[in-house]
């Protein structure tokens, strides 16, 4: 039982370097739940600042999203870019690079939901 407690928390911590690696983006995750079976479920929030972007990255499984405050870009590889504004959802398919821009002079707010691959990093950054 130790063994599985240390071991939650070492993924606990390396979600967050992972959310805290790309620039420009500030994700404040919200909770974690093993499930389904060999995934994690993860919830947070994301802000960019007015100018920012996220960074083109990938996730080792879905996003799906609602957008709290703000409008972003939002740039999801072999889509039409879209604009998103505060009661806007989104879905990014696993292992699609992707990025999201703060459109107009505010910043924006997005509440995501990752369900990834439990033995792989949360993000990584995309060429």
């Amino acid at each position: 039982m130790l063994k599985k407690s240390l071991l939650v928390l070492a993924f606990a911590g390396l979600a967050v370097a992972a959310f805290a690696q790309q620039s420009g983006i500030q994700r404040t995750p919200l909770q974690k739940v093993e499930f389904p079976d060999g995934y994690n479920t993860i919830t947070a929030i994301a802000e960019v600042p007015a100018g920012g972007a996220a960074g083109r990255h990938t996730h080792p499984g879905i996003e799906t999203g609602y957008v709290l405050e703000g409008e972003l870009n939002l740039l999801v590889e072999g889509q039409p870019d879209r604009t998103l504004k505060a009661g806007d959802s989104y879905q990014i398919p696993a292992g699609v690079a992707h990025d999201a821009k703060a459109h107009g002079d505010k910043a924006m707010k997005v509440l995501g939901v990752y369900i990834v691959d439990k033995t792989k990093p949360l993000a990584s950054p995309a060429p």
